[in-house]
């Protein structure tokens, strides 16, 4: 009797910490975690990184369930150039003209559905906040736990005029030639959080 109950203890301790682990919130890990941007003109392209602020991700049975991440914009750094290109066209993204990031400082993904699609892939849906306007954005997540730690991996496109960004938008400007931008930019970003 002694050895049932016993065991049951056992299951019991081992349930409960499984729940633990399966369930609450993690912190996201701002020194590992990334961001890379990508923005495209006719004559090519430029890249760079913004860091992470912070952020929270709540968890249900072991899956991501919902989360807020803050990107410190005025962390955005060029990275394909150096010197004083790279800082002319850091300077150009803070401007008004872009992030306008004087006024703005933080940009905010708030995630409100994650749906597995199965091989470790997610859709999320969530809303992200530039420039303080809110747009609905949806894509695929490639996501890991192992030891109680997560990672995710994504890359999304990201419409920035309706984020009021409309400088060299062919949308909004004509005779452009090969001075336009497009309007959209690509996000990469891996997420880890503990």
């Amino acid at each position: 009797m002694k050895k049932i109950l016993l065991s049951i203890t056992t299951l019991a301790i081992s349930c409960l910490t499984v729940s633990a682990h399966n369930h609450g919130e993690k912190k996201i890990n701002t020194k590992v975690s990334s961001v890379e941007w990508i923005g495209k003109k006719v004559t090519g392209q430029h890249e760079g990184t913004i860091a992470i602020k912070e952020g929270n991700l709540s968890f249900h049975d072991g899956n991501l369930d919902k989360g807020t991440i803050v990107i410190d914009m005025a962390s955005i750094a060029v990275t394909d150039l150096e010197g004083e290109w790279a800082d002319k066209l850091k300077g150009h993204l803070e401007s008004e003209d872009f992030f306008n990031v004087a006024k703005h400082t933080s940009a905010t993904f708030t995630i409100k559905k994650v749906t597995a699609e199965g091989n470790g892939k997610s859709k999320v849906s969530g809303d992200l906040t530039i420039k303080g306007i809110t747009h609905p954005i949806e894509f695929t997540s490639t996501n890991e736990m192992k030891d109680g730690k997560f990672a995710a991996f994504a890359e999304v496109n990201i419409d920035r005029t309706l984020y009021d960004i409309k400088y060299g938008s062919g949308k909004f400007f004509e005779g452009l030639g090969d001075k336009m931008i497009s309007d959209e930019f690509t996000i990469k970003f891996k997420i880890a959080a503990e």
